[in-house]
């Protein structure tokens, strides 16, 4: 067996690999690139799932990062039991695997998801303390429970309050914008130098959270640009794959390169082999289309009020969408709907295709879980959950990061409110109250979807949007295009050597 880090890069994509990325493109230069074909839906928690069982969403059931429980009539996002995956995990095949035999094959998990109760030996996923009294207390959960206390102890606290939300990828007086990146590559070499997994996952997240804010690219126009200095280096041909990135995202690449680089340096002193991948790639966007406001008006959508406020009611709702990214599962309380709902969405504008029961058989994600309809978003669009038609009804968790009790995944909880004059003084009188005892809303999240510039979930039409895989094992790529499902084998081997 050939011991291996597996370091998940959140976003990278060719396009992203060049001059402000150096020792990535070094890495890439001793090996081979493969582009992955993205899962359907491409997000996290589905791409993960066909990694790590070489299934899709019809088998492992993994159909989002999100999806209705119809038996409870209530939508889930972002849950962590790894009994949620409904196939085997690469590592529980391999440790049945008889060239394996009386090896010791331990496997450590830092931050991928579905990471709670798993069969690794070694596991660290971030999770919130929820006293009764309605406090939150940001924390980690680890197996064993006591790598929690020790690796805090030699760490610091996780830096959570970086990991999402309008802190996530920015500079603060908490810390630094890849703070949270940086933590779990610490992490990750504190179970290698403590326990020497043969198989470690590494979740790298902090690229993800300004290219959904401002876009990888400057414009739509593709830029051919002259040598870089790592051209010049390397002797390589100009790059061609470099396409007006937006500069935003430079200090973001230069800081994930430092990490990576660093990392890959740690693992080949201790003869540990080096895979670098990535979920998906994101896509510039500027129309998020709300499906839930227009089944709303035509009186398929249920609200109630509560507290002078407006909740969705799924299971009273005889259609309703729920978002996630660009990607949205249509679910039906009255399937005699199917047909006008199929003919709605296919006039809505930023929609580009509506997936019926043979369409979702050819995708691969045929499982109950799953929309009875799923619609999927135009190249420059996502889905939005709102389905409010005031502001002023708005729920109460809208204005806050509420990643559990959206119903639909939310990325302007990156985004201060603009139209807050004073913004850090509301933050410090919110945590005052806080402190003292006060029941608090964090309301600072603005209502304007408009303000996200990136976005992913359905297939890039360019395949420089593509994930990517990267290993110095030039024999285990014999193509430069992979099936999301064949990353399975190809660890599989890459470990068994």
């Amino acid at each position: 067996m050939k011991r291996t880090a597996v370091i998940n890069v959140v976003g990278l994509t060719k396009s992203l690999i060049g001059e402000h990325t150096p020792r990535i493109a070094a890495f890439r230069q001793r090996g081979a690139l493969a582009q992955i074909a993205p899962a359907f839906p491409a997000v996290t928690c589905t791409a993960q799932s066909n990694y790590l069982t070489g299934t899709t969403p019809s088998q492992h059931g993994i159909v989002g990062n999100g999806w209705y429980n119809r038996e409870l009539s209530e939508v889930h996002f972002w849950k962590q039991s790894n009994h949620m995956v409904q196939s085997a995990k690469i590592w529980d095949e391999l440790r049945d695997h008889p060239e394996v035999g009386k090896e010791p094959f331990t496997v450590a998990n830092c931050f991928w998801w579905f990471n709670m109760y798993s069969s690794v030996d070694y596991a660290i996923t971030p999770r919130p303390m929820y006293p009764a009294d309605g406090r939150k207390f940001f924390d980690i959960y680890s197996w064993p429970y006591a790598i929690r206390s020790m690796i805090k102890k030699d760490l610091g606290e996780f830096p959570f309050f970086g990991f999402w939300g309008p802190a996530a990828g920015v500079d603060s007086p908490q810390g630094k914008a890849d703070a949270v990146s940086r933590w779990i590559a610490e992490a990750a070499k504190w179970i290698e130098n403590k326990h020497c997994p043969t198989l470690n996952l590494i979740y790298l997240p902090h690229l993800d959270y300004n290219l959904q804010r401002y876009g990888p690219y400057s414009d739509k126009t593709k830029t051919i640009l002259e040598p870089s200095p790592f051209t010049k280096v390397t002797g390589d041909k100009p790059h061609v794959d470099s396409y007006g990135l937006n500069e935003k995202i430079f200090p973001d690449l230069h800081a994930i390169d430092e990490i990576v680089g660093d990392l890959i340096d740690f693992y080949g002193k201790r003869g540990v082999a080096v895979v670098l991948i990535s979920e998906y790639g994101i896509t510039n966007v500027d129309t998020p289309v709300f499906l839930n406001r227009i089944f709303r008006e035509l009186g398929w959508l249920v609200v109630k009020e509560e507290l002078g406020l407006e909740l969705l009611d799924a299971g009273a709702s005889d259609v309703f969408a729920v978002a996630d990214h660009q990607v949205a599962h249509i679910y039906l309380n009255d399937r005699s709907l199917e047909k006008e709902v199929r003919d709605v969405l296919a006039k809505i504008p930023g929609v580009e295709q509506v997936l019926g029961e043979s369409e979702k058989a050819a995708a691969g994600i045929t499982h109950p879980r799953a929309g009875d309809l799923i619609a999927v978003a135009a190249p420059n669009a996502w889905f939005g959950y709102y389905y409010w038609q005031h502001d002023a009804l708005a729920p109460d968790f809208a204005r806050t990061v509420d990643i559990h009790r959206k119903p639909g995944y939310d990325p302007v909880e990156l985004f201060l409110d603009p139209k807050l004059s004073f913004p850090k003084l509301k933050i410090a009188w919110r945590l005052m109250q806080k402190k003292l005892g006060f029941r608090m809303l964090m309301d600072v999240i603005p209502l304007d979807a408009t303000l996200v510039k990136g976005s992913h979930g359905r297939r890039p039409a360019d395949k420089k949007d593509w994930p990517v895989f990267i290993t110095e094992r030039r024999d285990l790529l014999s193509a430069s295009e992979i099936e999301s499902t064949d990353v399975f084998q190809i660890m599989r081997r890459h470990i068994l050597g």
